[in-house]
């Protein structure tokens, strides 16, 4: 169920498949959690309306990882229903999703079922990690985005820590996302664990992908490619109105952009003023972030 990723998940959440899984070594550097493995079964639901339309749907996940999350897999199969009703006639759209993602080695695969194949790219962001505490730097992320780190609470028997995130909540064990508690735009999505097992024993076999055709996919953020781009006088000019643009967003008053947004963005116009201030204030630390 892929709706509205917040950052919170985007923070804590990134073989050749011919090879098993007992003669890939696994680079302790990209070590990811400070819980050697585990097991984690998830639960979803959404629901909700938004512009006239009612969303509702479920789904499960799996997500198995070992050596300190190294080696990870998350398989994810869902389905959401939109009514839409139309000149008095209700039509509702069905979708269905399976998705498969593993992690090894700082590489991530993802599994194209329908072209039965899988993408290979390499995880720039987990190179430039390697080393490092990914918890504290998940943390010093979060506040500068302005996520509060609330009470500690218990989940499931697990001492859990609470941030919240623009109306988010989420729940984490040692930097394993167990819950979450999310409304966008009248749309609620609920992702909790259902079954968590830590430090146990992961068969080989739970990390396996499909037999299909590995396709590298290549990275634009490969060293190569990244110093091409930066001497591009392509780049020099994105870069040059992108610090315009962000040195404009953080000098403007939140009714200027409010008019500016509702002008050029028409799902923006029919937002309150409550989800537009929290876009707002989040455009605000982002570019003072980035500038």
């Amino acid at each position: 169920m892929k709706k509205y990723a917040i950052a919170l998940s985007l923070i804590f959440l990134f073989l050749s498949c011919k090879e098993s899984n007992s003669e890939v070594k696994v680079d302790n550097k990209y070590k990811r959690y400070p819980v050697e493995s585990g097991i984690v079964k998830y639960k979803s639901t959404i629901n909700g309306k938004v512009m006239g339309s009612k969303v509702s749907g479920k789904g499960e996940s799996t997500l198995y990882f070992k050596n300190y999350g190294a080696l990870e897999l998350k398989e994810e199969q869902s389905e959401q229903s939109t009514e839409i009703k139309i000149f008095g006639k209700e039509k509702i759209d069905i979708t269905e999703e399976h998705s498969i993602t593993k992690l090894e080695n700082g590489n991530v695969y993802t599994v194209d079922f329908e072209n039965k194949k899988i993408n290979k790219v390499q995880n720039i962001g987990a190179d430039m990690l390697k080393g490092v505490d990914v918890n504290y730097m998940g943390r010093q992320m979060l506040e500068t985005m302005g996520g509060k780190q609330l009470e500690s609470e218990k989940f499931m028997g697990y001492d859990c820590e609470v941030w919240g995130l623009n109306g988010a909540k989420q729940y984490f064990y040692k930097g394993i996302p167990l819950k979450s508690e999310m409304t966008m735009m009248g749309i609620t999505t609920i992702t909790e664990a259902t079954e968590a097992k830590f430090d146990v024993k992961v068969s080989n076999d739970k990390l396996e992908l499909p037999d299909y055709e590995v396709v590298d996919v290549e990275s634009m953020m490969a060293d190569e490619n990244i110093k091409e781009l930066m001497e591009s006088e392509e780049f020099s000019e994105e870069m040059k109105e992108a610090k315009e643009n962000m040195d404009k967003m953080s000098n403007m008053s939140f009714d200027k952009w409010k008019k500016m947004v509702k002008e050029n963005d028409p799902d923006m116009a029919k937002m309150s003023d409550k989800e537009l201030k929290s876009i707002y204030d989040m455009t605000q630390k982002m570019s003072k972030v980035l500038k």
